[in-house]
């Protein structure tokens, strides 16, 4: 799995003309998905997520974590994070899951966020064009990648 973490002012998800998920201050998570991911990735990813201090302290310094700071979470489902570049000018999509594996991946990984996190989240809707705002914080942008824990 490989996420892109940003630290937002405010997100929001709109599909059709209609927003179906917006937050004020908190995190929007884009999530891709690849055919080797497995539950021990998404607890691992949720729990990193949940845990990284990326918000300001009183002092300034990030030091405080989602759950320390009371923010709310968005998810979208991301494919194109998993785009290789490195033939060509068309990135390929090949290493990218498939619906019928990405979906329950997916799903598990919001439930999973949603029990670390001890609230609901924001989602985007699997395989529709979403218009994803994002008023970035700082900005403050995170890639994590469980296949390369660094």
């Amino acid at each position: 799995m490989r996420a892109v973490v940003q630290r937002t002012q405010e997100a929001s998800v709109t599909v059709d003309g209609n927003v179906i998920s917006s937050i004020k201050k908190g995190l929007l998570v884009l999530i891709g998905i690849e055919n080797e991911d497995t539950q021990e990735d998404i607890e691992w990813l949720s729990r990193k997520i949940i845990g990284m201090r990326i918000f300001n302290d009183a002092d300034g310094v990030m030091n405080k974590s989602i759950l320390d700071d009371g923010g709310d979470v968005i998810v979208v489902s991301q494919f194109t994070l998993h785009a290789s570049t490195k033939k060509g000018n068309r990135p390929s999509y090949l290493k990218a899951a498939k619906p019928n594996v990405s979906i329950p991946l997916y799903e598990s990984f919001v439930k999973q966020i949603e029990k670390d996190l001890g609230k609901k989240v924001g989602t985007g809707i699997f395989g529709a064009d979403m218009k994803v705002a994002l008023l970035n914080d700082g900005p403050v942008t995170i890639l994590i990648d469980t296949k390369n824990k660094e």
